[in-house]
Parts: C-alpha cells; sequence; structure tokens
C-alpha cells in the first residue's frame, strides 16, 4: 500500500508560487531580486473596503454564515454583473469562494464524468490544466496564436470540439498574455459552440481582470450573446480589481440555481464558508461610489507602465511583444534571444528525463533569475501540453516605473550575458 492516493500524482501546481522559495534563498544571501513574476496588483485594497472589513469584525460578525454566501455580498454581485453584461442576474445564482480558483476545480468536478474533454486556452492560467487530469477528464488545449495577439479564431475552437466536450474554457482579458476578445470575437465563438454542443456542455468564462483594460475598451462577456447565458458560469472576483489578492473574495455567476446550489454544497464540504466580515468588505468594494474611479485610475497607471515595458522589450535584439489589451502581463516571444544564449542547444542536450521537465525559456527563466536576480516567469507555467518549441516569458507589470526599467536592463544583460549561461548550464540547472 502507498502512502498517497494515486491521483495526486495527476495534479499540477502553480510555478508563480513554486519560484517563491528561489527567489527568498537568493534574497537571503544578500541579492536585490526585482520581481516581475507576481500576478498581484502593487497597490493596496482601497482604504473604504478595509474600514469596512475592521468595523466588521469589531462588529463580532465573524460567525458562521451562508455557504453560498452572505446574501447582501450577492445582492451586490448579481446587480453589477447584471448593469455590466446587460443581463438580469438574481442573487440565488451567485456563489461566493474563497478568491477565484475554487471554482475552476469545483466545475471541473461538477460538470465532468471521466473521459470527458475539457477545452481550455494555452498559454493560461496553470489552473485550468492542472486539474483536469485529476479529475480523470481529457485535457485538450486550445493554443493562442501570437499573430492573432492571443486570442483564437471560431475555426480553432470548431476544430476542437467534439462529441466528448463537456466543458469550455475562456479567460480575457487573460493571463498571461493581455488578449482581450472583441464582441465580434465573442459572437464568433459563441456561434460555434450553439452550432456544435449540446445544452448540457459548460462555457466557465473567466473574467478576473474584467475591470484592467486598456486603449479605451469595455470588458465583454460571452454570457451577453445572444443563448448564452444559459450555458456559461462567469467567474470572477475582487483580487485584482481591488488590489485585494489576501482577501479571497471570488464569485461565480451560474446559469441556474440548481447549478448554484451544487457549487454550495463543494463550499459546505470544503470550506462551510467564508469569513463575512471579507464578504461585506467585498460588498462595501462592489457599492462604493469610489470605487469606479479608483479602480479606472489603477488601470490607467498599469496601461502606462505597459507602453513603456512595451517599447523597450521590442527593442531588445532576440525579443518581440504583442501589445496586450488587459490585465497587467506582458508575453513577448523570446525565441532568437534563447537561440544566442545557447539555450535551444543546452535544452536538447539536457537528460531525458530533466528534458521531459523543462524547456528553452525555462532555461532562461532560471538563469535570469540566478545569475541577475531577475524574476519572470517560462511558458510552461502556463499549460506544458503541446508547448513544446514555444518560447516565451510572462513579465507582471505590477511594479513602479523604477522596477519595471531596471528589471528590462537585467533582461537585456541577461540576454547578451552568453559566457554566464554557459557557466549557469556546467554548473547544473536550478530547476524545478
Amino acid at each position: 500500500m502507498n502512502l498517497y492516493a494515486e491521483r495526486n500524482a495527476t495534479i499540477g501546481t502553480e510555478n508563480a508560487f513554486k519560484i517563491g522559495p528561489h527567489i527568498a534563498g537568493l534574497e537571503a544571501r544578500g541579492h536585490t531580486v526585482i520581481k516581475l513574476n507576481l500576478g498581484e496588483p502593487d497597490f493596496s485594497a482601497p482604504q473604504w473596503v478595509k474600514a469596512e472589513v475592521i468595523r466588521q469584525i469589531a462588529a463580532d460578525n465573524s460567525h458562521y454564515c451562508d455557504p453560498q454566501g452572505i446574501l447582501s455580498l450577492r445582492r451586490a454581485i448579481a446587480r453589477q454583473v447584471s448593469a455590466t453584461r446587460d443581463l438580469d442576474i438574481s442573487p440565488d445564482r451567485v456563489c461566493v469562494f474563497p478568491g477565484g480558483k475554487p471554482s475552476i476545480g469545483f466545475t471541473q468536478q461538477i460538470y465532468c464524468n471521466p473521459g470527458d474533454e475539457i477545452i481550455y486556452p494555452s498559454p493560461g492560467f496553470p489552473i485550468y490544466e492542472s486539474f483536469i487530469r485529476y479529475v480523470d477528464a481529457v485535457p485538450v488545449p486550445l493554443h493562442l496564436r501570437e499573430e492573432e495577439n492571443f486570442t483564437f479564431t471560431p475555426e480553432q475552437l470548431a476544430a476542437l470540439i467534439t462529441a466528448r466536450t463537456k466543458l469550455i474554457i475562456l479567460n480575457f482579458p487573460s493571463n498571461p498574455t493581455g488578449g482581450v476578445a472583441t464582441p465580434d470575437q465573442l459572437q464568433a465563438m459563441a456561434d460555434v459552440i450553439q452550432a456544435r454542443c449540446g445544452p448540457e456542455v459548460r462555457v466557465y468564462s473567466d473574467e478576473i481582470y474584467e475591470n484592467i483594460v486598456f486603449d479605451g475598451r469595455a470588458h465583454a462577456s460571452i454570457a451577453s450573446m445572444p443563448g448564452m447565458e444559459s450555458r456559461t458560469i462567469i467567474s470572477s472576483g475582487l483580487s485584482k480589481s481591488f488590489a485585494w489578492t489576501g482577501g479571497r473574495i471570488g464569485y461565480a455567476v451560474l446559469p441556474s440555481t440548481e447549478e448554484a446550489a451544487a457549487f454550495k454544497n463543494l463550499n459546505i464540504n470544503y470550506f462551510s464558508c467564508i469569513p463575512p466580515y471579507n464578504q461585506e468588505g467585498g460588498r462595501e468594494a462592489i457599492e462604493n461610489p469610489l470605487s469606479a474611479p479608483w479602480m479606472a485610475a489603477m488601470s490607467q497607471t498599469f496601461e502606462k507602465r505597459r507602453d513603456m515595458v512595451l517599447a523597450q522589450l521590442n527593442a531588445i535584439d532576440g525579443m518581440s511583444c504583442q501589445k496586450p489589451g488587459g490585465a497587467f502581463y506582458l508575453f513577448p516571444n523570446i525565441a532568437g534571444l534563447c537561440e544566442r544564449l545557447g539555450a535551444l542547444e543546452a535544452y536538447g542536450n539536457l537528460p531525458d528525463e530533466i528534458r521531459a521537465q523543462t524547456s528553452p525559456s525555462t532555461l532562461f527563466q532560471m538563469f535570469a533569475l540566478y545569475h541577475h536576480h531577475l524574476a519572470v516567469m517560462d511558458r510552461r507555467s502556463f499549460g506544458a501540453i503541446g508547448a513544446e518549441g514555444l518560447h516565451y516569458l510572462r513579465l507582471s507589470i505590477a511594479a513602479d516605473l523604477d522596477t519595471l526599467e531596471e528589471g528590462l536592463r537585467r533582461i537585456e544583460r541577461a540576454g547578451r550575458d552568453i559566457e554566464g549561461f554557459q557557466r549557469f548550464v556546467a554548473a547544473g540547472v536550478n530547476q524545478f
């Protein structure tokens, strides 16, 4: 009898957290690490949100509450989603979770039987892919094209849909690419889904970055397309929009009250309930009239940073980068840089068991961290299946301009440090 259940070998992780000990080790040795790996806004949550949480704790609002989410918060979410998506959402279709992640796994558990296929974006948020084999479903990556600015065509989606398709995951604005779909693109996706999928197939629309969009755009949801509300799970939360990642307030709007009850039941089994004082803070965040201009100002700051970083990345020999339309990441192609450094050759010379767990962009990621003290994320961190030969990095712009400029200088230096890379490889690769 083994200690661990076999299913544990099938679940993945999020490398943004795995890289933390590497950074901590370097900092303990006195190095200053420029952290462009974090998917966390470098702002503080609004004062009125923090004040409401404190007020609720002082009022002893710290006991068990409705596992589906307190009614005041669900009402606020329902009003906000209805207004921004031109829908009519009732609070009993809303379920609240400790952050945005639980609904990803819950959706796969609730809807998918063994052998069902799940289509998901790659590159994409790593938890999409990590859960699929854990629930004994079949991963079907939808590879986002750089030339399409990391969206996809209806034809690409249609080619992946089969009789076994049960769940289609979408994410706009996207992590890690910042890709944003237009209403016309979403309508084309909706047309394919309605033509090729039965009514039992669900779309999980991850809209966690809905309030961080650039260039005068407005967020659009596939749930707003005719016929899609009854098929779509709208997932969002307050971590990104309100720079409140530690508050752990995420939510989903389900197509029906019966489906919301199924999610509530998993909440009961896993968490019992989410702290009511944080939920009241979430209600305040959504309802306070100061919140909309606060979020707009944060988004404008990210847009200015995007413009600066984009121009400098595209000026580095061996790198090219598309212009993201939202979120707070850039996703440059580093194929030329990897070739110049010798990362492609070094990768090819690795033993089979190591090569299966890494990539040329991973080698550059770890070289940049250990030799130039710059933390970024590699392409494999956002979907490993079918990622061979794809050489990208994710850079977070959740840092001030001085930090970003220093990070760009370190990327440029690392990209020219051929001798340093050779020493790094010869010394043995620090690998996950």
